[in-house]
């Protein structure tokens, strides 16, 4: 929730800034010099694209996608909350504790009626309830949760309109 990430101004993207952001978003370790020949400029001027690509905010950071199943976490789920009409003096002390812990893979602050959604990665049904007892049913700040099961995930790129 940071009040100057969502005050910034779009950025204006000309055809090869948006041809890399797309080829990064599909593989975040490709080489500069591929990345270079598929978007069609020189190797030094795709440095120089992605350097200020990521000083201008549009690439914030580079991540590895981990399969949760892999790591034990065989069920995701999503939970949403909504917080108490008088606590949303703690909505921000919220968010922080719920970013803190290690199930938590997203956290989406929302407008409408709940007020989060957490995604959620669990070994089985019995850590979603345990997370849903020891760090949501008690907060005070917390006026209600509903939880829904993830049977699929699929994740796309940013597109660019033509």
């Amino acid at each position: 929730m940071d009040r100057a990430k969502n005050l910034r101004s779009e950025v204006a993207l000309d055809e090869v800034d948006r041809r890399i952001v797309e080829e990064l978003q599909l593989n975040g370790r490709i080489t500069n010099a591929e990345l270079a020949d598929r978007v069609g400029i020189a190797a030094s001027t795709c440095v120089a694209r992605v350097r200020s690509l990521g000083s201008r905010g549009i690439i914030t950071g580079f991540s590895a996608r981990v399969d949760p199943a892999a790591m034990g976490m065989h069920l995701q789920v999503m939970v949403s909350v909504t917080i108490r009409s008088g606590a949303r003096q703690r909505i921000q002390e919220f968010s922080d504790e719920l970013q803190s812990l290690p199930e938590v893979m997203q956290l989406f602050f929302l407008g409408g009626v709940e007020d989060f959604i957490i995604h959620l990665a669990a070994r089985d049904a019995d850590h979603v309830r345990e997370f849903v007892m020891d760090h949501l049913s008690v907060h005070p700040a917390v006026s209600s949760t509903r939880t829904s099961i993830v049977f699929a995930h699929h994740a796309n790129p940013v597109r660019f309109e033509e």
